[in-house]
């Protein structure tokens, strides 16, 4: 007989992985899935794949339209300081924003949620902020995938991605070709830095010792890491009669690359859009960031939003008509700029705003 120990037995569960955490979580977020379902969708987790049926949501001949995006370093944020009941609101407006740009309706949408090991008191904040986008932008989440990775992440840390798929009508698409000289360019407020920039964002707060957990220096009633990691507004709602009506002639989504990057990829050839930045006025976050990190003008308009979320193009005699739709719609309206024939690209010009936020940001901060 030998003397030999028996070998050791390994599980899944000691190498890091719990499956019945990984159950316990979807049977957690199921009802959250459910109170997404819309026509075409029941919104049903589960199964190895989610149907959806674009006849049952009303379409005849639609073209699909896909998107996939995640949040970036603002997730570092999310973790760092507790805040992880919205961070799926980003993640949704990433997807469904870059979708109404092209004319299309978010229809459904899944999501990938990946961490060292799997905590399900933070997964479920994180999918009930999902859950919360997909319904602001009336879209279903009919699946996703939870990955517990040990050994890739830190302890605590997580990654998120999204991915959506939209319909529009053939013929009814938004592909910049309606842009022409003249256009007038609507503004839509953001609701703050959105989810890019935070790089930046993250390497100020360390180089200049910012107290997050503390009032905001511009905003009092506010603390500062609130400030920050204010989810990013869905315009889905609002734009999309006005896209379906035929009044807009492009869309263009402010996400990394700012206004200056933005706009042109909406433009046809032999049109150049101006901005005047004096067209509305620098929230006093911005102000307040470029003043902490003594941001260069094209610098800040290429980083961050400035304060506008989303642009339309629009004929100069709809203008009226598609402010006053959007104001009964709960955005903020700005008019700031023009199409003119030139080189495509962007031209950003103004003496106030982003050019002289320092001097904003200050006068508030005195104030």
């Amino acid at each position: 007989m030998s003397d030999e120990a028996p070998a050791k037995s390994y599980s899944y569960e000691q190498a890091g992985v719990s499956i019945a955490a990984g159950n316990a979580l979807v049977k957690a977020i199921g009802p959250l899935a459910k109170s997404t379902a819309r026509p075409g969708a029941d919104a049903e987790l589960g199964g190895f794949g989610g149907f959806f049926d674009p006849r049952a949501a009303g379409y005849k001949d639609p073209l699909l339209v896909a998107a996939n995006d995640g949040v970036g370093t603002k997730v570092k944020l999310a973790i760092d300081f507790d805040r992880h009941d919205h961070i799926g609101i980003d993640l949704v407006a990433m997807c469904v924003n870059d979708l109404i740009v092209q004319g299309a309706e978010p229809l459904f949408f899944l999501d990938y949620f990946a961490t060292g090991k799997l905590e399900n008191g933070v997964a479920t904040r994180v999918v009930a902020g999902i859950a919360e986008g997909c319904k602001i932008s009336g879209c279903a989440l009919i699946g996703g995938e939870t990955a517990e990775m040990p050994g890739m992440y830190a302890a605590g840390d997580y990654d998120l991605a999204g991915f959506c798929v939209g319909a529009v009508e053939r013929g009814e698409q938004l592909t910049g070709d309606k842009v022409a000289a003249g256009d007038v360019l609507l503004g839509l407020a953001s609701s703050g830095v959105h989810s890019n920039g935070y790089s930046l964002v993250r390497r100020l707060a360390e180089d200049k010792g910012w107290k997050l957990d503390r009032p905001a220096l511009f905003d009092q009633d506010v603390l500062l890491i609130d400030a920050l990691i204010a989810p990013t507004r869905i315009y889905v709602k609002s734009l999309l009669p006005l896209v379906r009506s035929g009044r807009i002639h492009a869309l263009a989504h402010i996400t990394g690359g700012g206004l200056l990057e933005n706009i042109p990829r909406v433009l046809p050839e032999g049109l150049r859009a101006h901005v005047d930045v004096d067209s509305w006025e620098q929230p006093r976050l911005m102000a307040f960031l470029q003043a902490q990190g003594n941001i260069e003008p094209a610098e800040m308009a290429r980083t961050f939003n400035c304060g506008i979320g989303m642009v339309l193009a629009v004929s100069a005699d709809e203008v009226a008509g598609v402010t006053e739709a959007l104001e009964a719609a709960g955005e903020t309206v700005h008019r700031i700029g023009e199409i003119r024939e030139g080189q495509r690209g962007c031209t950003v010009t103004g003496s106030a705003a982003v050019w002289s936020a320092r001097a904003a940001w200050e006068a508030g901060h005195d104030a």
